[in-house]
């Protein structure tokens, strides 16, 4: 066959990209309207552009698509994209998740993996029989050595996709549960220990002597101490270098590009695959002060793998499945493969949970997810074709494993972990994290701790002089980019969580000098609101403060405080703060002005100003709404009897001006004001006016 002209070739490289993403996508998109990860569409996605769907039909369109001259030039952008998701799940192994619970997480992770692992290669002895033989793509054959079979097949069954899962974790907001972490710290463990199993399984199929196993093995064992003891310090130089210029630079990107396609190169040269290399860079990548370059990194590699390169890669592999070539006997081997992949990681993760005091639910959510295999799975099976130890029936028949594995996963989850009894167990856990207890409550969303430093001193004056109380200090991040559909990005997430949590805690010591209790709160979410809404639910939070304009999105709360996204259920006060507090806070001894009105938010506001007014020792100014004519004078008496001194109307210019959501207008007394719009919850929307003032009476210290 006449060679084609290199335009031609280029031409139908972009239009083959151009069929992919749109393919993928859309079947991406399906997945997840259907419950399943993207991953597993996109795998899909794969399969159908091979022989098995556009090859089945009349004209070979596979081959049309995607001509065999053409598909080396596939397949390197698709090991490129190979390089660079190994790349993130080794920055996406966090050991931190292992805290206090070790001893189960190697336990379960150590069963899980020996288990199959020893079953995998039991099944290999029946197995190989059939699948001996490896055919090259020039048509020519080779014997497939059992010792290989066996052990390849051993760690595909062994094998736990840690991206998949903490994607589901994620997308159930299990990770918030100790169900999830657990799974979590299991599922870290079993990555290295099965990357490391992987690499020797290579080294001995690579090897053709017993002194060139050692000789692989010893090569690899000194670059994994040259990349810990070596490169890890250096690449502290990227955190010291990103702090001082508060940004990812192109030259420290390029950097860190440079160092994962090196160390895919040595590892490749040593003899135990490039992938190697490329995870291990992104282990060694540092952690310590290092969340936001870590972050910032994740943002720009991965749009360019997800989108582009990832799909490649599953197309390649669709193009060596063919699940119509799969006969009876086929399917009955399909069936013990399954059986072996299910029961095997199943039983060891569920068997080693429970001797180690797990209850039977977590247990069983654990084990289930131990067996989701997903994009890790392809990986391994593709170099087990490279290596030439699995023919094409047998890599058919394993991918068709990977995607059954991993799909059942969320279906079992709705089952064994209904949403009912996820949502009662992340409120429990939230309220155990923050260390609540019962007591008034006020939640602040921060947004920038410099900043907000006044909003929590607001917060400390609102509480008053009600006890015992507490104030809940949260920082909900706005995810940067999407959600990654193959993955969870929750690697980086946690490591910027952790930070902001730091810098949450400085605040905290702001309110307990107050002689507050004070807890932090730290979310990454791409529905804020939803996340502070979710937070002063399982806080049973009193009020809720929040600077105007915070988080806006669609549904969510407006500048001008109209538009609650809270539910009708919620216990709490809404108050949003308009005008900026100042470095200095409020002004010194000016009084607690409130825009009087007698619904439920001007009862609210009523309440939080007599409060706030206790609390900086002020008197407190009644003003009329718009279209009142007056302050009921019943209202400034039972104040009064209460404790709480009353300034008059224009006696001088307030600190601070509290009114109702709802008014048609708020005055404000200068520039210097903010002003507080206060959304009632269900506390005050349920009781009168009456009961109002008589709450105000009773509180401690009032009188």
């Amino acid at each position: 066959m006449e060679a084609r002209p290199v335009a031609e070739i280029i031409a139908y490289v972009f239009v083959d990209l151009a069929v992919i993403m749109i393919i993928a996508r859309l079947m991406g998109r399906l997945a997840v309207k259907v419950g399943q990860p993207a991953v597993v569409g996109e795998i899909v996605a794969g399969i159908l552009l091979g022989p098995t769907l556009l090859g089945a039909l009349p004209g070979d369109l596979d081959l049309l698509l995607f001509p065999a001259d053409i598909r080396p030039f596939l397949n390197v952008l698709a090991q490129l994209g190979l390089v660079l998701f190994m790349f993130l799940v080794g920055l996406e192994v966090d050991m931190s998740f292992m805290r206090g619970r070790e001893k189960v997480a190697v336990s379960v992770s150590l069963a899980s993996i020996l288990l199959p692992f020893s079953l995998g290669v039991l099944l290999a002895t029946y197995l190989h029989t059939q699948h001996d033989v490896f055919t090259e793509t020039d048509g020519s054959t080779s014997p497939i050595p059992f010792l290989g079979f066996a052990l390849f097949l051993g760690v595909a069954m062994s094998i736990t996709a840690f991206p998949v899962l903490a994607r589901i974790l994620a997308e159930r907001q299990m990770h918030r549960i100790p169900t999830g972490v657990l799974a979590l710290a299991c599922a870290a463990v079993d990555d290295v220990l099965a990357w490391c199993l992987l690499a020797v399984v290579v080294a001995i199929v690579a090897a053709t002597s017993f002194s060139g196993v050692v000789l692989i093995l010893s090569l690899s064992v000194a670059f994994a101490l040259v990349m810990f003891l070596v490169v890890k310090p250096l690449l502290r130089v990227l955190v010291t270098r990103y702090e001082r210029l508060g940004q990812l630079t192109p030259e420290m990107l390029a950097g860190v590009l440079i160092g994962i396609l090196t160390s895919a190169w040595i590892a490749e040269e040593i003899g135990i695959h490039f992938i190697f290399g490329a995870f291990l860079f992104g282990v060694v990548m540092p952690r310590k002060g290092a969340a936001r370059l870590n972050h910032e990194i994740v943002d720009r590699l991965e749009q360019v793998s997800v989108l582009l390169l990832l799909p490649v890669f599953f197309v390649i592999t669709g193009l060596n499945v063919d699940v119509g070539a799969i006969d009876l006997a086929g399917l009955g081997e399909l069936g013990l493969i399954l059986l072996v992949a299910i029961s095997g990681k199943f039983v060891g993760a569920y068997a080693a949970a429970r001797a180690m005091r797990v209850p039977k639910r977590q247990s069983t959510a654990l084990a289930t997810l131990m067996n989701t295999r997903g994009l890790t799975e392809l990986v391994i099976l593709n170099i087990g074709v490279q290596q030439g130890v699995l023919d094409g029936e047998m890599f058919t028949l394993m991918v068709i494993m990977a995607l059954v594995t991993t799909g059942m996963a969320t279906p079992l989850l709705n089952v064994i972990y209904p949403k009912r009894i996820l949502e009662r167990d992340i409120a429990a856990a939230e309220r155990a994290e923050l260390g609540l207890t019962e007591a008034y409550t006020v939640v602040v969303v921060v947004h920038d701790p410099d900043r907000d430093a006044a909003l929590v001193d607001l917060a400390c004056d609102i509480v008053g002089q009600e006890a015992p109380a507490q104030v809940v200090l949260t920082r909900v991040v706005r995810r940067s980019r999407p959600k990654p559909e193959w993955a969870s990005g929750l690697g980086a997430d946690l490591e910027l969580m952790a930070t902001v949590a730091g810098e949450l805690r400085t605040l905290a010591r702001q309110v307990e000098a107050r002689g507050l209790k004070a807890s932090v709160a730290s979310r990454f979410s791409e529905d804020p609101w939803g996340e502070v809404a979710d937070l002063a639910g399982s806080s049973a939070a009193d009020v809720v403060l929040v600077r105007s304009g915070w988080g806006i999105a669609e549904g969510a709360l407006a500048a001008d405080g109209s538009g609650t996204p809270w539910p009708p259920s919620l216990h709490g006060s809404v108050v949003t703060v308009s005008g900026e507090l100042g470095e200095a806070g409020l002004r010194p001894g000016g009084p607690v002005a409130v825009l009087q009105d007698g619904d439920a938010d001007g009862r609210a506001a009523l309440r939080l100003a007599a409060h706030a007014a206790v609390g900086r020792r002020v008197p407190l100014q009644l003003r009329a709404a718009e279209g009142r004519r007056g302050v009921k004078r019943n209202v400034a008496d039972s104040l009064r009897r209460a404790g709480v001194q009353i300034a008059a109307e224009e006696s001088s210019l307030p600190a601070l001006l509290v009114a109702p959501a709802g008014a048609r207008t708020v005055p404000a007394a200068d520039d210097l004001t903010p002003i507080l719009l206060v959304h009632a919850g269900t506390a005050d929307t349920d009781r009168d006016m009456d009961e109002t003032l008589a709450g105000i009476a009773a509180r401690p210290g009032a009188l």
